[in-house]
């Protein structure tokens, strides 16, 4: 077995490997690319304001009060000296290049300038802050990736599976038009700053770090990590667009109809793949979003050692994950059976990270094998199924909300119902007999 600082080398020298990959993939197909919207978040315009901002954050958990506040103060005047010239030359009012010039000061100066467990903590949680930023990057590429791997789209089918779970996404799209554009303001900057939360989870998490030098065993970023690895896949082998897109009017001509949110559409006993344009990513199933917001929710329950949250925490991870829900319905990006995807994608992934200490038991591998075959059979359904549910929608949604529930349950036995000591110690008398 390789030891664990080669793996981490392996791992930190697939970085760069990586983005240049997909660099020459975006540059070869007149996208925008990793390499190039780095520069620009050192030195052009970012992207995003929220992300490297919530990447500095996480990265100042393992910093001392004292540093966090220089950093912090680096990092602001940087941003505003950029933002003012930015204005005068006539370009857009943003922030963002602090935050990436600062995090990057802050792993140089720990890497070569300190010591200890000073430099370990810095660099390990400056390389988490990163890790957020250059996930986004990825992100945005693969998005074109999936548009190059999917000519074609399997709207038609998921819209008929849907039918089994009451078609929520026309529901909520009313329901959304119907409460004003409050709602929709509030629900669309939950939706866009999904990481904003994910920060305020990890950095809870993880904010005796600095003075205890300990970090957890598991925290949520290690979950959002591999989601963004796993999840997309799914996209190029699934490719979906969505019901805006597909039945509604951004189908830029290549809808079906204009019909979501206010008539859903007729029963087609025929389904077929929809040519789509080349513009639409195919990034419906499975949800991540929903996927995303189930691991904040799931990580604001409990504190690494097994005490509950604050209050505050709980109360925001649970509307964090409800508005998440509502908006990706309600906006029309997604599908019920996207969303139920999803959260199986979520509670499979948790289920392998959660709790290493304890190594893989034979409930961990059932929970692990359990979530993948539901979620393979959850995609076979809908594309193999999809008239047969949708002829028969009552007894199709218990089959799949009732084994979904089962899955649920097993993992709330196994990880919320007893404590980490009492899980820890059954794994060890399982593992001396």
């Amino acid at each position: 077995m390789p030891s664990k600082r080669v793996l981490v080398a392996a791992a930190v020298a697939a970085v760069p490997v990586l983005l240049i990959a997909l660099q020459i993939v975006a540059s070869r197909n007149g996208f925008e690319g990793p390499l190039q919207s780095l520069w620009a978040d050192y030195a052009g315009t970012p992207k995003s304001v929220s992300v490297p901002w919530a990447g500095l954050a996480l990265a100042l958990v393992g910093l001392s009060w004292r540093r966090r506040f220089v950093t912090l103060g680096i990092a602001l005047a940087i941003d505003v000296v950029f933002a003012v010239v930015r204005v005068l030359l006539g370009g857009s009012v943003t922030i963002g290049n602090g935050a990436v010039i600062a995090l990057t000061g802050l792993a140089l100066v720990a890497w070569f300038g300190w010591e200890g467990r000073d430099r370990r903590n810095a660099l390990h949680a400056a390389a988490l802050g990163a890790l957020l930023i250059l996930a986004t990057k990825v992100g945005d590429v693969w998005l074109h990736v999936t548009v190059m791997a999917g000519p074609d789209v399997l709207d038609r089918y998921v819209l008929l599976a849907d039918h089994a779970f009451g078609q929520p996404s026309w529901l909520l799209g009313q329901a959304i038009d119907a409460l004003g554009p409050v709602v929709y303001a509030v629900l669309h900057w939950v939706y866009i700053e999904l990481p904003v939360a994910a920060m305020v989870v990890a950095a809870w998490q993880l904010r005796r770090v600095a003075s205890t030098g300990v970090w957890p065993s598991h925290y949520l970023v290690r979950t959002f990590l591999v989601l963004g690895l796993v999840g997309p896949v799914v996209y190029v082998l699934f490719p979906v667009v969505g019901p805006m897109f597909a039945f509604g009017p951004d189908g830029h001509g290549l809808q079906i109809g204009n019909y979501w949110p206010q008539i859903v559409p007729p029963l087609d006993p025929a389904p077929g793949v929809l040519p789509f344009d080349d513009v639409t990513p195919r990034n419906c199933m499975p949800s991540m979003h929903t996927a995303w917001a189930t691991t904040v929710f799931l990580h604001s329950r409990r504190a690494a050692d097994g005490s509950p949250a604050p209050r505050w925490l709980r109360w925001g991870g649970t509307f964090w994950l409800l508005a998440t829900l509502t908006a990706t319905l309600g906006f029309g990006y997604h599908y019920g059976a996207d969303l139920l995807a999803g959260a199986v994608l979520c509670l499979t992934v948790e289920s392998a990270l959660r709790a290493p200490e304890r190594g893989w038991d034979r409930t961990r591998i059932r929970l692990v094998a359990g979530g993948a075959a539901l979620l393979a059979a959850l995609l076979l359904s809908y594309r193999f199924l999809a008239v047969v549910i949708a002829e028969h929608p009552i007894p199709a949604g218990l089959v799949m909300l009732g084994a979904f529930a089962a899955y649920v349950w097993m993992f709330h036995t196994t990880w919320f119902a007893r404590s980490p000591q009492s899980r820890t110690a059954d794994a060890q008398a399982l593992h001396a007999r």
